[in-house]
């Protein structure tokens, strides 16, 4: 059992090196796609008919997405790599940060955010961030077509350990397909709907994982998303570190 453990984090590591250096080798000829669509539209765009204006536009709109999909690729490979720098973060401030990077996102709406008291937990804080900000920005999206969007987050308490919850109101899912929500480049949703990447909650899940906790989802179509996240106590990240063969009293 430990051989087969051994070989699935070789192979987990090799295939985050992969799709690393494929995405960094993909950046420069993206960014030539993007530069070079951008001149032909800057410079000769009187020159050209609507269908081929039409054909440039396709070209810069694909260039800019699959940049965001490399860039999504390249942070996953570093969230692999990265080790934990875990310590106390206060979840209230750190949630107060996000919501200000997101105020530019959500400022011509009115959003009706329902703020409750979080805890204290031990965690990686930037990466304790990108769960966040990943979440925070995934119901600001879904929530747009509201007449009146309202995005919660709290706690609660489940078999002694403390569950986070983000909820919104808005387009939601059918439960039968949450299984694919944390799939990398998985998309419930078309993209003439709502834009995306498919990489943003795939990487929130890596990054709950790596902390040892669980994160899973309950929505509804119109009627709204909730995703819930644990995270593994503080006891249980000191035993983790623990040395090998090292008894509890010492």
């Amino acid at each position: 059992m430990a051989n087969r453990n051994s070989e699935l984090i070789e192979a987990n590591r090799e295939l985050e090196s992969f799709s690393y250096s494929v995405s960094h080798d993909l950046r420069a000829p993206l960014r030539h796609l993007g530069g070079f669509s951008k001149l032909l539209h800057d410079e000769y765009n009187d020159l050209l008919d609507d269908t081929a204006q039409h054909y440039v536009q396709i070209i810069q709109n694909d260039a800019k997405n699959m940049g965001e999909l490399v860039d999504g690729l390249l942070n996953m490979g570093r969230i692999g790599r990265q080790q934990l720098g875990c310590k106390p973060v206060d979840l209230n401030l750190l949630l107060e940060g996000v919501l200000r990077d997101l105020e530019s996102e959500s400022a011509q709406r009115h959003i009706e955010w329902q703020i409750g008291k979080l805890p204290v937990v031990e965690c990686d804080s930037s990466l304790m961030k990108q769960v966040f900000t990943n979440l925070l920005a995934n119901s600001v999206k879904y929530t747009r077509n509201c007449n009146h969007a309202v995005i919660e987050v709290g706690q609660f308490t489940s078999d002694g350990r403390v569950v986070i919850f983000v909820r919104d109101n808005g387009a939601g899912f059918e439960q039968q397909y949450a299984h694919k929500l944390f799939g990398m480049f998985q998309r419930l949703h078309r993209a003439d709907e709502f834009e995306g990447t498919g990489v943003g909650l795939a990487t929130v899940h890596r990054i709950i994982q790596k902390h040892g906790g669980r994160i899973w989802a309950e929505g509804e179509v119109d009627k709204g998303a909730t995703f819930f996240f644990d995270l593994t106590t503080s006891e249980e990240l000191h035993e983790k570190a623990r040395p090998i063969g090292m008894g509890a009293s010492q």
